[in-house]
């Protein structure tokens, strides 16, 4: 003997997903970040640029960055990115900006052929103080491989007193 009636459905949901809500958990408040970006493409990373400085164009870092492979993002690539402040004027109308800043995309392979460009610039430089410092040296107090390293402690132990 069945108590289920023709014409009626079982409810076949488990109970958990019936007594658990579904809503997504809140999440706590913290301040709001202005220079919040849209994800950007896959092989590419979003870097705001400098357009200006206390209202003054800043014409040698753009033409900087656009000649490093830089473009600028249009917001209308976002249309689901809601809150995304949009130059509404002038020469950038249309571009994300925020404060004196623009929104531009580079390719991921640029910014790793840029970082390596200046990593070698950085060890070619600290060879040429190397070799300066070298040059300094004296037979009598040889200067072995400089160390680069530093150590930051607190507290710690104090040292033996000696004249115990």
């Amino acid at each position: 003997m069945s108590d289920i009636n023709e014409g009626q459905t079982i409810d076949r949901s488990t109970r958990e997903s019936s007594s658990r809500s579904s809503v997504e958990r809140r999440q706590p408040w913290s301040p709001p970040n202005i220079l919040d970006a849209p994800p950007p493409p896959d092989g590419y990373k979003h870097r705001w640029i400098r357009e200006s400085i206390l209202n003054e164009p800043d014409v040698k870092n753009m033409t900087n960055r656009i000649r490093e492979g830089f473009e600028l993002v249009r917001a209308e690539e976002y249309p689901d990115w809601n809150g995304t402040p949009v130059i509404e004027e002038g020469k950038h109308a249309g571009i994300i900006g925020q404060g004196g800043l623009l929104l531009a995309r580079i390719p991921i392979e640029t910014v790793r052929e840029r970082e390596a460009y200046y990593n070698q610039r950085t060890q070619e430089q600290m060879d040429a103080v190397d070799n300066d410092l070298f040059k300094e040296e004296h037979p009598s107090m040889p200067i072995h491989k400089p160390e680069r390293r530093t150590k930051v402690t607190f507290g710690g132990q104090k040292p033996a007193n000696l004249e115990e």
